[in-house]
């Protein structure tokens, strides 16, 4: 397999010179190279700060001409290599779009930078063709309207992230699916989210939502630490002042996989207004597993913080935290008030930092949370009370907390 250098095709990575030409240039002769569906070549790019300014210069895979497999862009090192994208506008422009062209896209040792607020990475509109996209050791800085936004009836799935840094902000998401429903009859038409993997990252940004799946998804988030370091300014009623991590906002779908699992994260609650995750799904599960949201639990807010917020029916979705360590109070929601629920959420070897058990889940509604079970469990006494710690509760009784109070 043989490689282009951007340089050679007249980038100079200086900053200030447009070397948008010369992407536009490189993305051309990758696509003109393929041969049997299959990409043959790679596109380097050296240690500088390169501007692009015209939408599309890095990415611009428009089908036809044809389905093809394999392109990778590599870089010197993420502290090394800065693209920066400067579009005339922002919304709306993207420095990527992939249309049902390319699978098996590799993003290597790079830098992204959002010169323009509002601007957008990845656009990705997939029928069975988009899939399999790697970042690694990547970066984002700068106000993005979207990091990646996917859209589409079929694929858009099998996509990973290793050891890359999100940073800057989002006025929507970093990885937002489900973008316009282009195409289907109705948006819930769109099922193929699945299989997102993010590995020992940095996730560190100033405002905004970090993955945000309306239509459903499987999610795997392993190792690292996610800090929201500022607040978002109040733009929409969508969101408010509020910044989530992970967000799952609809709650039923058309035939889609509802799955996220969390493990060995270190999370920051810096700000009431930060949510580790809103999830109103009607069925699937969420785990997490030996997770730490405790780091400024000396706070005075933090007692009374509420991180972690769920609705939840008849069919869960299933919630379970193992070994995991958290601040403040969980919310949870029912979907018909007054409604008998199973045990759907269960506390396994949590230590709950704040609050005793018995104060720590919250409802909206004006029964106990019989549906939340919790099993060998250290909490925090309440004050004047020297008795030890309660048994572990037998399956089907769990001790409910006092009415919600805002």
């Amino acid at each position: 397999m043989s490689a282009i250098n951007v340089a050679e095709l007249g980038a100079v990575g200086d900053g200030n010179t447009d070397d948008t030409a010369a992407f536009e240039s490189a993305y051309a002769l990758a696509a003109a190279h393929v041969r049997g569906g299959v990409g043959r070549l790679v596109i380097e790019i050296p240690a500088g700060d390169f501007l692009i300014t015209r939408p599309c210069a890095l990415l611009n895979g428009v089908a036809p001409p044809r389905p093809a497999n394999g392109l990778r862009f590599v870089g010197a090192g993420k502290n090394m290599t800065a693209l920066v994208f400067r579009p005339a506008t922002g919304p709306g422009s993207y420095l990527c779009r992939n249309e049902d062209s390319w699978s098996n896209l590799s993003f290597e040792r790079m830098q992204f930078r959002s010169d323009t607020p509002g601007a957008s990475f990845f656009s990705s509109y997939s029928t069975g063709q988009a899939q399999d996209y790697r970042f690694s050791e990547c970066e984002w800085l700068g106000e993005w309207e979207y990091g990646l936004a996917l859209d589409g009836t079929d694929t858009n799935s099998e996509m990973r992230w290793e050891a890359c840094t999100v940073a800057g902000s989002y006025r929507k998401a970093f990885l937002y699916s489900g973008l316009t429903g282009r195409k289907q009859a109705s948006p819930n038409y769109q099922d193929q989210f699945l299989n997102y993997w993010f590995t020992d990252m940095k996730v560190e940004y100033e405002w905004g939502n970090f993955l945000e799946f309306p239509y459903g998804g499987s999610i795997n988030c392993r190792g690292g630490s996610y800090i929201i370091t500022g607040k978002r300014p109040k733009s929409s009623p969508e969101y408010g002042t509020t910044s989530t991590f992970f967000r799952f906002p609809v709650s039923r779908h058309h035939d889609s996989v509802q799955r996220f699992h969390a493990q060995d994260i270190r999370f920051e609650v810096r700000d009431p207004d930060v949510r580790i995750i809103d999830c109103v799904w009607s069925s699937g599960t969420v785990h997490f597993n030996d997770c730490d949201d405790t780091a400024i639990a000396f706070q005075d807010f933090s007692a009374e913080v509420r991180p972690h917020r769920y609705t939840v029916g008849p069919r869960g979705p299933l919630i379970r935290y193992d070994s995991c360590q958290l601040v403040g109070r969980h919310q949870y929601r029912t979907a018909h008030e007054g409604e008998s629920l199973p045990t759907v959420v269960r506390y396994d070897m949590c230590l709950l930092r704040s609050h005793p058990r018995t104060e720590f889940a919250v409802t909206e509604g004006t029964g106990p949370a019989r549906f939340v079970q919790f099993t060998d469990c250290i909490d925090t006494a309440p004050t004047g009370d020297t008795s030890p710690p309660a048994p572990p509760s037998t399956p089907g009784v769990s001790p409910g907390p006092p009415p919600f109070r805002p």
